[in-house]
């Protein structure tokens, strides 16, 4: 019996069809294991993955293969995006076996949940290198039957590993180690393409932040013409859709050409930061508008009704990946006509014999940037041949909600909004806020995905991180009080709940959550910053916003700790190493006075990398510890105040003057 009718994941529901028995990851399903004695199967993925599709259409679908499934095992389908700690676990052992990781994850697991072996997709037949699935279902019921001391050897050690959980070492980092990284980053780059070097490249927003962050704090120009050449290069190339806006996984060429076409919300929401940023700091036009296009994307294709934000949409569609993406020259030129088809195609990289098997990757790649006149006249095209493309059959939409990765978009919406003189998009966030705040919440907790009335609860650390910081960004922006009490309330969430005494960082998931073989400690970054950096840079602007010394002193305690794990590694860390230079370097401005809307602006205008901003109402009292404390109340009228740790500026008055302020106290940091 097929258990996914009733699921509420847009994944699972895929399958709901299938002559696999499949049942949801529950206590359940494991006790029927136990009462059978048969080993599980547990197979993870997600809605928008191409491999994943191609699986179930071959082996989970067939009914002989289903008949072998079901007689030998029981048999698990997850949703990573839901239940990501589940995901975590069984993928950590996955590469301890020695075996490159990705979706579909298909491991094999004792009763009590213990993983013995696995790996990722298995064609129906042997090809590719690797046996046929059904070969591989015997042959692992076989040994789990017949040398069960084997199976108990594989666990045991596996068990050693993923027990282990990161340790500070009791170091420390200091700009000029972060400024030496940084340095040898930049080298890492590819010269001519931007990005890490080789295929397939990723966007990779963190390390780009990084980069951007040592170039400011370094001005090391090398490393500016480094991040801003990948995201040049990214919003040129395929991987970008030039016509709907927005950005594909990863590009599955050096050159950002072929892109994996599924589309993710998370993906979308650090790259907007980074190419609001890039406008603010060059102007240039392709900066500006790939910020703007997934905007347009977010709101033609990605908010549900409620308000929020949905997770992702497919690479697949008609069963093709990228079908719904690619054109014929002879499509174009039924949209456009003879003369602007030409036009488009020589702009866009189309020819008849294609850029891309025998098909066209719309792409600027070859052709660059051109003149406003020329942008203005493609504008038109672009429009044309999105309308056509509406027409035709529209890969899968995954429609839950995920408090994280809304987070993500809230936060990204409410930095770029200044940056771009786009206030609509605040509006935008805060509808979403308030969908999570008011649906997803149970006694101050979040949950973690809702879709349908459903709700995966309670959430994980990343969605109170993720959530935490959506809180602040809107604070900063609006200075309306309830949004930093709702931080203040999954900071305390996060350090009651999810925060590890022993190793002085967050775990995974919450005290009393649904038990796994290990309690999940990562602190490294995935394609999503762990939860750990998102904590330790909420935490950082917490303290610059309140000047309190109990969240001075609190955001510095964490972050030392969690210092102490990035060494190792700090390239898988990079989310905490952007906290740390924000708490280095970063700048508190603190605008009061009646009539300093003027004020205000200009200070949320200033890039977010570099500051927070707090506007002081009448009638709210600073700490008294605060350093601007004596200054802030000398006069009625509008002014601001820079502070950098405990050194204020005097009073500005003036936007341009702030301005001046801001960059002088930046190059002295």
């Amino acid at each position: 019996m097929n258990r996914l009718k009733d699921a509420s994941s847009p994944y699972l529901l895929q399958h709901r069809d299938n002559p696999v028995h499949w049942w949801e990851w529950r206590p359940e399903a494991l006790a029927e294991a136990r009462r059978q004695n048969k080993p599980v199967l547990i197979s993870i993925g997600y809605a928008a993955c191409h491999w994943c599709h191609v699986m179930a259409h071959e082996s989970f679908e067939d009914p002989d293969v289903a008949a072998v499934m079901n007689e030998l095992f029981v048999n698990i389908k997850v949703d990573r995006e839901e239940r990501p700690d589940v995901d975590h676990v069984y993928m950590s052992a996955l590469h301890l076996l020695g075996e490159q990781g990705g979706w579909p994850l298909t491991m094999f697991l004792t009763p009590e949940g213990e993983p013995f072996w696995g790996g990722t997709y298995f064609p129906k037949e042997p090809r590719f290198g690797r046996p046929g699935f059904v070969q591989v279902l015997r042959e692992i019921s076989r040994l789990y039957h017949a040398e069960p001391e084997r199976i108990a050897k594989n666990w045991d050690a596996l068990k050693q590993h993923l027990a282990q959980t990161a340790q500070a070492d009791g170091g420390t980092l200091t700009l000029p180690d972060l400024d030496q990284m940084g340095s040898r980053l930049t080298e890492l780059i590819d010269k001519e393409n931007g990005g890490l070097q080789g295929a397939p490249k990723f966007p990779n927003p963190l390390i780009l932040e990084y980069l951007l962050r040592y170039a400011h704090r370094s001005r090391d120009g090398k490393a500016r013409e480094a991040s801003l050449l990948t995201m040049e290069r990214m919003a040129l190339g395929g991987i970008h859709d030039h016509l709907g806006g927005g950005f594909a996984r990863y590009s599955v060429d050096e050159r950002w050409l072929v892109p994996h076409f599924e589309k993710m919300l998370y993906d979308n929401a650090q790259l907007l930061e980074l190419y609001a940023l890039a406008y603010a700091e060059t102007g240039r036009a392709l900066f500006r508008d790939a910020a703007a296009g997934i905007v347009a994307w977010l709101e033609r294709e990605m908010v549900t009704p409620e308000g929020a934000f949905a997770s992702s949409l497919d690479a697949d569609s008609e069963g093709i990946e990228g079908r719904f993406y690619v054109w014929s020259l002879s499509e174009i030129r039924e949209v456009l006509g003879g003369e602007d088809a030409a036009f488009f195609a020589k702009v866009y990289d189309v020819s008849e014999h294609g850029n891309w098997e025998e098909t066209n990757i719309p792409n600027r790649l070859i052709s660059g940037e051109a003149p406003p006149a020329i942008e203005e006249r493609l504008a038109g095209m672009r429009q044309k041949l999105l309308e056509r493309r509406s027409t035709r059959v529209r890969p899968g939409l995954d429609d839950k909600v995920l408090a994280d990765w809304n987070g993500l978009m809230i936060s990204a919406l409410i930095r770029s909004a200044p940056l771009l003189s786009r206030p609509d998009w605040i509006g935008l966030a805060e509808r979403a806020y308030r969908f999570i705040r008011e649906t997803m919440t149970r006694d101050d907790k979040l949950g973690h995905s809702w879709r349908g009335g459903s709700l995966i609860f309670p959430g994980f650390a990343l969605d109170h991180a993720a959530m935490m910081r959506a809180a602040l960004a809107l604070f900063e922006a609006t200075s309306e009080a309830s949004y930093l009490r709702d931080a203040h309330t999954w900071r305390d969430v996060l350090l009651s709940e999810f925060m590890v005494a022993e190793t002085g960082a967050l775990a995974m998931t919450a005290q009393g959550a649904d038990p796994l073989v290990v309690h999940p400690q990562p602190t490294h970054d995935d394609a999503v910053p762990n939860a750990n950096g998102v904590f330790a840079e909420a935490l950082v602007r917490l303290a610059q916003i309140t000047e309190a010394q109990d969240d001075i002193q609190r955001a510095s305690d964490i972050l030392n700790r969690l210092v102490g794990i990035a060494r190792s590694a700090p390239l898988g860390h990079t989310s905490i190493l952007n906290a740390l230079d924000l708490h280095l370097r970063g700048l508190s401005i603190l605008v009061t006075g009646n009539k300093a809307d003027a004020l205000f602006e200009a200070a949320l205008r200033m890039p977010y990398l570099d500051r927070s901003v707090h506007r002081l109402h009448e009638g709210e009292a600073l700490d008294d510890n605060h350093p601007a404390k004596a200054l802030a109340s000398s006069g009625n009228g509008p002014q601001a105040l820079v502070c950098a740790g405990i050194r204020c500026s005097l009073p500005v008055t003036d936007p341009t003057g702030l301005e001046a302020q801001v960059r002088e106290m930046m190059q002295a940091s």
